[in-house]
Formats: C-alpha cells, structure tokens, sequence
C-alpha cells in the first residue's frame, strides 16, 4: 500500500443503521491513522455531506470505546436532497474545501447508489455494506446482520417459553420491507412451523393448514415468521387464523427497530473491522467505485455499477428447509 503525503480520508455511515457500523468506523480511523493520513468523520451521512458538518480526529483515541456500541457514532439519516444532481454538487464542493481526497460509505443499497453516483462525478469513493437484511448483491453477509439475527433468535426463544406454556400460535414480525432474509434465516434457526416473506406469496389457508396440523401432532405452541413486507400482515393474519379456529389460540409480536440494536456480535465486529481495513487500503492503492465485501473467507471488490444494479435474492433452499424441519 502506498501512502499519500498529507491524504485526507472521509467516512461517513447513512440510511438504517447497522450493529457493528462503529466497530467499521473505528477499523478505518485507526488505519488511518497508522498509515499517517487525515481522517475525517462526516455526520449524518450525504445529509451532513450536503451540509458541511465534518469532524477531523486527531488520533486513536478519538475512536475509543466506540467497538462495542450498536448503533454509529456519526449518526445516520437518509437524505432526498442527496437524489438531486444539485445536492450532490453541493456535497462534493464540501469535500474539496474541507481536503477530502477520498471517501468511504458505509450502509445499505441507497447509500451505495448514492456513492456510485458520486464517482461517476470524479470522487474516490469505496463502499462498505452495511445492512441487516442483507439484500446487497457482491457480498455473502453485509456488517449488522449477524446480531440482528442474534437478537430475532433470542426473542423467539424468550416468546417460545410463553407459548408453550399457554398452547399458543406466535407470529413473530422481523424487519424486511422489501426482502425476507431475516425471516427465514431465523425461521431455521428457531423452529418455526412457517415463514412468510415477501419472495414466496402464501395463502391464510395455507398457514392454517399447517398450524392446525401441528396442533393435530400434539405440538404445544407454534412459531410463525412474518416479515414485515409479506403480502399477509401479521396482525391481520393473526386475526384470520383464530376466525378459522386452528386449535391455537393466536398472539402478535412486533420485533420492529430492536433488530438494529444492541452491541454487535464477535462476527459482525470481526466482519466490520476487515471491511473498514480493506477500504482503506483500496483507497489508498488508487482504485474507486468499487465495494468491498465478503465473499467465502475472502475480502473482494465489486464494481458499485454492478453491486446496485443487481439485489441478493433469497435462497430457496433455505426457504423449503424451515418446512422439512418443522416435524
């Protein structure tokens, strides 16, 4: 890796946030800083670009005890003045005053489109995924998911206690507006009887057939994943199954923004620290427009032109494996 002699090195975290996106922004500034380059925090993601609220860190320090706290630092939003070509000038007027000589993005899907949007302008710029549906294609986990997985599993063990004792159906809504990762990853994990996702369209007479049957086994609860973006939702199916008089008797819980939360898991800290690493030095080696990830064991590029025009679609294998272990 080469150094550049007085480089000044920009982070920025945008769009939901993700368990693990501080331990990413630590990696990077402590790369930084070992690498003797600038390195600047840019808060509020393309929404603080747009604005010019920038935080220069004078060493290591600056960055410590940040490792085992959820959520980021830099704080994230989503910004609509950033989808204008006018806002994106803006935020790149912002970095050559402020001596940006590089950027690094760190989020989902938008923040990659909008960092992709930016090199096309001339701006060095290296994404990081970061996104607990993991839904973002050139990478096999993006930082977060790992922990919000945790985190469904937990609960559903907690509420599996509940339903056992009182003979009851559960339908468990994770996050998953567009993709049903969550869903059914946690949907193995903890025994479901059933998930429902947005990628496979079911029917209430479907989900009833099941439970029902599992009623008829001597089962003495049932779980149902429901992701939130399912064509079904959970309230409304938990309605229509106690009218249909399945044996179980019905209850509703909404996980909803927990899943973001929390300290991120030894993997998701391990996972961000390689990602932020490798983006450094990316940058630094003169490449641009390219996303790091994971891929097997190994850190790989994307071109960004390919990572947000393609999505990672759910594995149907793993879809049918919730089913074939719900005996």
């Amino acid at each position: 890796m080469s150094k550049k002699k007085n480089y000044t090195l920009g982070v920025l975290t945008s769009g939901g946030d993700a368990p693990g996106m501080n331990a990413c922004v630590r990696a990077i500034a402590r790369t930084a800083f070992g690498e003797s380059i600038n390195i600047v925090g840019v808060m509020n993601g393309y929404e603080g670009l747009i604005n010019g609220e920038f935080k220069r860190w004078k060493n290591a320090r600056d960055v410590g005890g940040i490792l085992r706290r959820g959520g980021t630092v830099l704080q994230a939003q989503r910004s609509e003045r950033f989808r204008e070509k006018n806002g994106q000038r803006e935020a790149i007027r912002n970095m050559n005053e402020e001596g940006i000589d590089g950027l690094i993005t760190i989020g989902g899907d938008g923040t990659l489109n909008g960092a992709h949007a930016i090199a096309k302008q001339g701006v060095k710029v290296v994404g990081i995924p970061a996104s607990i549906d993991n839904d973002i294609w050139g990478t096999d986990m993006a930082i977060g998911v790992d922990t919000a997985l945790n985190t469904i599993t937990e609960s559903v063990d907690k509420l599996r206690d509940t339903a056992s004792s009182h003979t009851r159906a559960f339908l468990v809504e994770t996050m998953g507006r567009n993709n049903g990762y969550l869903a059914v990853q946690a949907g193995i994990a903890c025994g479901a009887e059933i998930v429902l996702c947005p990628e496979f369209p079911t029917t209430v007479e479907n989900v009833a057939e099941i439970i029902e049957d599992a009623y008829r086994r001597g089962k003495n609860h049932a779980i149902i994943i429901v992701a939130e973006g399912a064509t079904i939702r959970s309230t409304e199916l938990a309605e229509q199954l106690d009218a249909l008089d399945i044996g179980f008797k019905t209850r509703v819980t909404i996980l909803g923004h927990i899943q973001r939360g929390g300290s991120p898991t030894a993997f998701d800290r391990l996972l961000a620290a390689r990602l932020g690493i490798r983006a450094v030095q990316v940058l630094l080696e003169g490449q641009s427009d390219v996303m790091v990830g994971l891929r097997g064991r190994d850190i790989t590029l994307a071109p960004l032109k390919d990572v947000v025009s393609n999505t990672r679609p759910v594995n149907l294998e793993f879809y049918n494996m919730v089913r074939n272990l719900a005996q």
